[in-house]
């Protein structure tokens, strides 16, 4: 089975010491957001878990203690860094701080484990097509050396967004094509293998490639897995990703930023991280006498 640590809050930036505690004492637990009362366990440990995926905005906090992840388990890990200041991205580092950070992480797990994700795209009076294809265009020639590939998406306009980002203008077919093809060019002038996520159009004729950003091929490949020839079913229309277990918790994020679809609403994450408890094996509160605990389905991809 594939762990996700990082699709339902930034695990790493503000939860690393209890993400260590679980690894170390080798199993999690994760409440169901459907249904509350149920919790998975997942043993965290090498003969169950076959990769472990981070994906941050901000791995300094991680960085002097992640080999007591890295030297156990075959890991991969994203890096978000996209154009927004903190008027967008209220708890995420300055470009230049990410750009270092990533560097360094890249130095200590190799560049074939670092994808960087340049997501979500989306536009507003302040952030044009053109400045996303200047700080695209300089972020590129930096991290070029750096990384094993780069992944980038569109905005998905949900709901919310209408109070969240009045002030954002919707992306027309035309933007995306021109943007899609620009950072193309971009990614092909500095050798850069870039990637869709989670979109529905086809922008090969620009030499960005659909693939998904969780695949066997891409997790083995950064690992040397051989792994079986399996069907990669999504989590939702245009992904391509293969199944995962997420570790984290929705409503837990306080990154802040105002895109999110992770939270329902900044103060709510804000509320919740004070519930946090580093001992405890679930990333938000304790086990309550009317959970139900099952152990969770922890099947092998790796080719026998």
């Amino acid at each position: 089975m594939i762990i996700n640590t990082g699709g339902r809050t930034d695990t790493v930036q503000y939860y690393s010491d209890w993400l260590l505690r679980r690894f170390a004492e080798g199993y999690v637990l994760s409440r169901n957001p459907l249904f509350p009362n149920k919790i998975s366990r997942y043993d965290l440990t090498p003969d169950k878990v076959d990769c472990v995926v981070f994906c941050s905005k901000n791995y300094q906090p991680i960085l002097s203690r992640l080999h007591e992840i890295t030297d156990v388990f075959n890991t991969y890990f994203h890096y978000t860094i996209t154009a927004y200041g903190r008027d967008i991205e209220p708890g995420v580092p300055a470009i230049e701080a990410s750009i270092e950070t990533l560097i360094e992480l890249s130095q200590l797990v190799g560049k074939q484990r670092v994808a960087w994700r340049y997501d979500p795209i989306l536009l507003t009076e302040k952030y044009t097509i053109q400045r996303h294809l200047k700080t695209f265009a300089s972020m590129a020639k930096v991290l070029a050396p750096y990384i094993d590939r780069c992944v980038f998406s569109f905005v998905e306009m949900y709901k919310k967004l209408d109070v969240n980002m009045p002030d954002l203008i919707p992306l027309t077919a035309s933007d995306m094509d021109t943007l899609a093809q620009r950072l193309g060019e971009i990614a092909r002038k500095h050798s850069i293998f870039i990637q869709t996520c989670g979109i529905n159009g086809d922008f090969s004729r620009y030499g960005i490639h659909t693939s998904g950003c969780m695949t066997l091929d891409m997790l083995g490949g950064a690992n040397g897995i051989i792994f079986k020839d399996l069907k990669h079913k999504g989590t939702r229309q245009g992904c391509h990703c293969i199944e995962t277990r997420d570790i984290g918790a929705y409503d837990t994020c306080p990154n802040g930023c105002k895109y999110c679809y992770a939270n329902k609403t900044p103060q709510k994450a804000i509320e919740n991280f004070k519930l946090h408890n580093p001992a405890s094996p679930l990333l938000l509160g304790e086990v309550r006498a009317s959970d139900t605990i099952l152990q969770g389905v922890q099947k092998s991809f790796k080719k026998a």
